[in-house]
């Protein structure tokens, strides 16, 4: 269901964290996704969760 592109990943977290979730970690629990599996895959091209912003930077 993810976009397995790091890109197209951190495109499409971000768009349904500003549009629809008010976290990470809701996110992932409604889409059945591990938090720890998206965290890492845009760790590798050098984006970080922010939790105030609610967004990957």
């Amino acid at each position: 269901m993810l976009p397995k592109d790091p890109a197209m990943l951190l495109s499409f977290i971000n768009m349904k964290l500003r549009d629809q979730y008010d976290s990470l970690e809701s996110l992932c629990d409604d889409l059945d996704v591990s938090q720890d599996e998206v965290i890492q895959t845009l760790k590798k091209i050098d984006y970080i969760y922010d939790e105030q912003l609610n967004q990957f930077k």
